[in-house]
């Protein structure tokens, strides 16, 4: 809706109207049985109408495009254009003609205006044309406000304003869930996997042309929306992505880091930055919009000060015989550590070695190998994290940690089972 600022009656008219694609002409058919009183007319009338599907009259979409006749529908990501027209419609020439347009958003005033620098004259019946465009990249209310101003030829200096208001919607809507991964090993490790959930909140269908991610400086990003097939992957959604309108699609992405960065026990601790998401969409007869989110941003798993991972573990032992494992022990503090092992038994599994014993310094950042010599008394499925918490502490200038890491080993008297058998 435009608004004039003045009442004045002004010698230029402008006309601004919003560029689009065409859409497909939309008809309401009326239908009848043959036995009712109008009997074939409406079938006949509506065979006649140029507008319709020959063959599919009754369908409401027709083949033929209509052009828009407001400013529709805009969603956040798309190109915002525009056509301004100004025509003088009076019958004397008119100097210094400057027109700008000035889109007003909630936060920002921006010029769209081509040029700046105003004509000279325009003569009667002719008029000063230019297409403004805008990537929209805020939702809310727009305004376009267009001013003119110029010289009569009897030196008056005159001006006014027209306003449009438009809203800007959004297209979709971005969920994203972070899940940590464990290796086989149990040790926390620093690979993450990112879903990203994308719903089409639109009310027509869009075709997805891209959804990547861009990582951070510290990951590399693989993408494993693909199945194998043959020598080239074959999307998961098939060859033609549509995305219907509140249709909801996952995209699943495992982010790795750096060589550099991995080797850094603490470079991960606290709120670490993933990347970001960039999507690219078409939609009706083609219409482009791009969005990129922010700086996706998860909690990383608090290792705390020490960081334990089991390095090496046996997949079955037998029943009350020694077997020996490996711990590695990182520090992720800022500070030195000088540990103090003290072991504990429980009731199924038993420590054979000395306890109390100085463990040594360990500097930020680096780690250690620990070698270790424990039986179990009970047979069946024991779990490592009970026993690396409850049997294991590190005791640094008075401060305890309990250290926690999850692996499963077997307990038998002769049979053996692989490890294949026992993953949970």
């Amino acid at each position: 809706m435009d608004v004039n600022q003045t009442k004045q009656e002004h010698l230029l008219a402008l006309k601004v109207m919003r560029l689009t694609k065409p859409t497909l002409f939309t008809n309401l058919p009326v239908t009848c049985e043959d036995r009712d009183l109008p009997g074939d007319l409406f079938s006949q009338l509506m065979r006649d109408d140029p507008s319709t599907i020959k063959g599919a009259e009754t369908l409401m979409l027709g083949e033929m495009l209509t052009l828009p006749q407001n400013f529709g529908n805009i969603f956040l990501g798309e190109t915002f254009s525009s056509y301004i027209s100004v025509h003088n419609d009076s019958n004397q020439i008119v100097k210094d003609i400057l027109v700008k347009a000035d889109l007003q958003t909630s936060s920002q005033r921006l010029s769209l205006s081509a040029s700046n620098s105003a004509v000279a004259e325009l003569k009667p019946e002719c008029c000063i044309d230019d297409v403004i465009h805008h990537e929209v990249k805020e939702i809310g209310t727009h305004i376009l406000v267009c001013a003119v101003s110029y010289t009569s030829q009897f030196g008056e200096k005159l001006y006014f304003r027209k306003f449009f208001k438009f809203q800007v919607l959004k297209p979709l809507d971005v969920k994203t869930k972070f899940y940590n991964a464990e290796s086989d090993l149990s040790s926390v490790t620093d690979e993450v996997f990112l879903e990203a959930q994308i719903q089409n909140i639109t009310t027509s269908p869009m075709f997805m042309e891209k959804v990547s991610l861009e990582p951070s400086m510290m990951y590399n990003v693989t993408e494993l929306n693909s199945v194998s097939c043959g020598e080239q992957g074959e999307s998961t959604f098939g060859k033609m992505s549509y995305l219907q309108p509140m249709d909801t699609r996952q995209y699943l992405y495992c982010l790795k880091p750096k060589p550099e960065y991995a080797e850094k026990a603490g470079v991960i601790k606290g709120v670490t930055v993933i990347g970001k998401l960039d999507i690219v969409w078409k939609t009706n007869l083609g219409e482009r919009g791009r969005l990129q989110t922010s700086q996706l941003q998860r909690m990383a798993p608090g290792y705390g000060d020490i960081r334990l991972s089991l390095e090496m573990i046996p997949d079955t032992v037998n029943l009350e015989e020694p077997f020996d494992i490996v711990c590695k022990i990182t520090n992720c503090s800022e500070r030195t550590m000088d540990l103090l092992l003290e072991m504990c038994n429980t009731s199924s599994v038993h420590w054979l070695g000395i306890s109390g014993r100085q463990l040594g310094k360990v500097s930020p950042g680096s780690s250690l190998l620990l070698p270790l010599t424990v039986f179990s008394s009970v047979q069946g499925l024991q779990v490592s994290s009970q026993l690396s918490s409850s049997l294991i502490q590190f005791s640094s200038r008075g401060y305890i940690l309990l250290l926690f890491a999850s692996e499963y080993f077997w307990t038998e008297t002769h049979r053996h089972v692989s490890k294949e058998d026992l993953r949970i």
